[in-house]
């Protein structure tokens, strides 16, 4: 056992910035190597906020949360838009209706994220500690639910080192849930209980009562739609990771996954939850990110060290909005 742990530590250390699969839950270590906040981290000189600066928010190449403004373009030769800085040093960061969260990590033998929660000056709300290293984070359109999955180690139904775990805080009811594995889950109509059980990419809708997650059991992974009232869950379809709902709610952008391997697993989809009709964007490169809406028709996410923008109906092309950056979010006025 001892060496298999070994064997897997030495093959991530030779691959480090590229796609790990994480065979059994569907999660890549793309991910996990890209939220890493450099060791510095010292913050951009600035005194941007979500309340006074609307526009987009990413997370620069040292670690740092900039926001450009709402219709800056990337330079010539691909060279950033002026940006000005938050003071935060953000591994996840996300900003909506006037709540936002930065998750930072406490690397060592044991890693420890802290979930920030910020209002829309950025003054600090609540402060949470838990294991693991941050994966994602999301805030309900309103700005009452606050999400996050992270990574974890050591579980004992896990096939290899890694697992996530994905909790929320509810603002409105000062309400914090560590872990939604608990959730009653029926997989196909049938409730289920499995052990093997990972959630990730929480994301709510603005009844302030339906969520949307990935659930992964059994080699398999699904969309879930999750009810907060009654606590239970039930599966919608297959292969569909990190959803993210459309500010209308009609639509959910998620990752599916169209290769087995691991050099070009995954392509950028957009559901239609009335018809249940997927249609892929017109982006042809890996995308291992939780896309963001900029708007109702125009997707964000990080790809290739940089924040792309494609259109949701599969027209178009991925423009580049964010060199050098990840993490986006866009504030509205």
């Amino acid at each position: 056992m001892a060496a298999g742990r070994s064997a897997v530590r030495s093959r991530m250390l030779m691959v480090a910035g590229a796609a790990l699969v994480l065979a059994a839950i569907g999660v890549g270590y793309t991910a996990y190597a890209m939220n890493r906040p450099s060791a510095g981290g010292a913050p951009v000189a600035g005194e941007a906020t979500p309340a006074e600066h609307p526009g987009l928010y990413v997370r620069d190449a040292g670690g740092s949360i900039v926001v450009q403004s709402p219709d800056a373009k990337a330079g010539k030769g691909g060279a950033a838009p002026d940006r000005t800085g938050t003071g935060l040093n953000c591994a996840r960061f996300y900003a909506e209706g006037g709540t936002a969260v930065c998750l930072t990590t406490r690397l060592g033998v044991k890693p420890m994220t802290s979930a920030i929660i910020l209002d829309d000056h950025l003054e600090q709300q609540q402060r949470f500690e838990f294991g693991g290293v941050p994966s994602r984070a999301r805030v309900s359109g309103e700005g009452r639910f606050v999400s996050w999955t992270v990574f974890v180690t050591g579980d004992e139904y896990a096939t290899t080192d890694f697992s996530t775990r994905t909790g929320f805080y509810d603002l409105e009811q000062d309400f914090l849930v560590k872990s939604v594995e608990d959730l009653g889950l029926s997989i196909d109509g049938r409730l289920r209980s499995p052990e093997d059980v990972n959630y990730w990419g929480l994301t709510f809708a603005d009844d302030q009562n339906t969520f949307y997650v990935t659930v992964s059991t059994g080699g398999e992974t699904y969309l879930a739609q999750g009810d907060l009232a009654s606590w239970t869950a039930h599966t919608l379809r297959k292969n569909v990771e990190c959803p993210s709902l459309s500010p209308d709610g009609t639509r959910i952008a998620f990752k599916k996954r169209v290769d087995p391997g691991v050099e070009s697993p995954w392509r950028l989809y957009v559901l239609d939850l009335a018809t249940m009709k997927e249609t892929a964007v017109a982006e042809d490169r890996s995308v291992d990110d939780q896309a963001a809406w900029l708007d109702d028709d125009t997707l964000a996410y990080a790809v290739d060290d940089g924040v792309w923008a494609v259109p949701s109906d599969g027209t178009g092309a991925p423009r580049l909005l964010a060199p050098g950056a990840s993490s986006p979010a866009m504030v509205r006025p």
